[in-house]
């Protein structure tokens, strides 16, 4: 009998401490009880989409239209309210809706709102959605469903990411949007961008002033950045994120942020399915990683590693990083 508590400590899973931060990706926010107890550092990407799809069905327009706009209020903070509240006190980074036009028509209603685009990854998404005032008053309701959780279920720990954002311009208007529905940036509450667009990149000292950090779509961003559809067969060998372009561009955001004191993240699955370029991104300096949550074990390890072996190659003076003088730009 004594054995027994011996063998139950035994087999208690322990992790290390990192100094990059794992964040998780969600999308069912029913996951986040079953997942809360994953050593992550909170969540880094809260996929909206999926509250759309599977509890509200209709097109935001459509229920403005029907005279229900409270259903979209309704559903969105019951779906953020479940993930913050199992996360807290960890951070939890939400999303704004990024469906593209071809899904948005999938909905009920969403027919008669949505435009037939010849290439709607390319078109009418994300940002560019929420200040048309063709679209903005569906925008305003998941502001409205922010502002709900954060301030009547009291969890703080709610902050938002804004998607698809081609121009510093679009993010001004964005911002400002937020603003008036009440959502101001402060030390308690974080406006993330989506770096997935090359512009993100080169004009990050000019988004700088808008956001307080970015996450890097590292999967849109390698397609625009190497104008490679990795959805198409003919050309998906040449669609990786490890290229020295994407590498490039990467090391640049990182760099640009911090003189400004932004922060930087990855939420795309690159980090764990190539050791290699987990240890370029923390040999970088990026702050954290949000992976799905069957990689959050393993690179939680993983990254302790890397960052255990830049110590002692500091230590010895041996130095890895031996990429520098390619990743200059």
């Amino acid at each position: 009998a004594a054995a027994a508590p011996a063998q139950a400590a035994a087999a208690i899973e322990t992790f290390p401490v990192t100094g990059t931060k794992i964040y998780m990706n969600l999308g069912d926010p029913s996951l986040a009880d079953k997942y809360a107890s994953l050593p992550c550092d909170g969540i880094g990407l809260m996929r909206e989409e999926f509250i759309w799809t599977t509890y509200i069905h209709e097109h935001p327009l459509y229920l403005l239209k029907t005279g229900h706009p409270e259903k979209v209020v309704e559903a969105l903070a019951e779906g953020f309210r479940k993930v913050a509240q199992a996360m807290a006190p960890r951070p939890v980074t939400l999303r704004f809706s990024d469906f593209k036009s071809s899904e948005y028509r999938d909905l009920k209603g969403g027919e008669e709102f949505e435009p037939h685009e010849p290439s709607a990854l390319l078109g009418w998404r994300g940002a560019s959605r929420y200040y048309d005032p063709k679209y903005t008053a569906a925008f305003r309701l998941e502001v409205q469903a922010v502002r709900k959780v954060r301030e009547e279920y009291g969890l703080k720990n709610l902050n938002v990411m804004i998607p698809f954002c081609r121009t510093v311009d679009e993010c001004a208007k964005v911002v400002s949007i937020m603003a008036e529905e009440g959502l101001h940036r402060g030390p308690d509450f974080k406006v993330w961008l989506m770096a997935e667009i090359p512009a993100n990149i080169i004009l990050a000292d000019k988004f700088n002033q808008y956001v307080d950090g970015y996450s890097i779509g590292s999967n849109d961003l390698t397609m625009l950045t190497l104008g490679c559809d990795r959805d198409n067969d003919v050309i998906s060998h040449l669609f990786d994120e490890r290229n020295l372009a994407v590498r490039r561009a990467v090391r640049h955001l990182i760099e640009v942020a911090h003189r400004d004191g932004k922060t930087v993240s990855l939420c795309g699955q690159a980090a764990s399915v190539y050791p290699e370029f987990a240890e370029f991104l923390v040999e970088s300096g990026i702050d954290s990683m949000s992976v799905n949550p069957d990689a959050v074990k393993f690179t939680k390890k993983m990254v302790a590693q890397v960052e255990q072996r830049i110590i002692l190659d500091k230590l010895t003076g041996r130095g890895r990083n031996k990429n520098d003088e390619e990743l200059a730009w």
